[in-house]
């Protein structure tokens, strides 16, 4: 089976402008560092101790997000050089070729679904 790579390619692009555009967003949302909120929220006399919980807690959240969408983009990048380099669709760890199906619901996959299953069984 031949993988149609610039199909691919579009659709990693597009991805990966939707996760700099999530990041971008969260990073507008709370521009400061979640220490600096808490502290800021826990100043005020009229913050009830359960607020400043539910702040902090959708802010760790939204920390938790940035974080795997800042590993989304590795991926995403890694699997745009694999396209250069002519090794996309190919798991790095056994050296099949990664199913169509596989690619369409995770383009920057780098495992086939059995080398995949059995490094989370692991």
């Amino acid at each position: 089976m031949t993988i149609d790579t610039e199909r691919f390619r579009a659709v990693l692009l597009e991805e990966r402008e939707r996760v700099e555009n999530a990041i971008a967003n969260l990073r507008e949302d709370h521009p400061g560092r979640m220490d600096e909120e808490v502290e800021e929220m826990g100043g005020t006399v009229d913050n009830h101790l359960g607020e400043t919980a539910t702040a902090t807690l959708d802010r760790e959240i939204d920390y938790s997000l940035e974080e795997h969408s800042m590993q989304v983009l590795l991926e995403i990048d890694a699997a745009l050089g694999r396209i250069e380099d002519g090794s996309y669709g190919t798991c790095t760890s056994c050296g099949a070729e990664i199913p169509q199906g596989r690619l369409d619901a995770k383009p920057w996959a780098v495992h086939c679904i059995d080398c995949k299953r059995r490094l989370e069984r692991a």
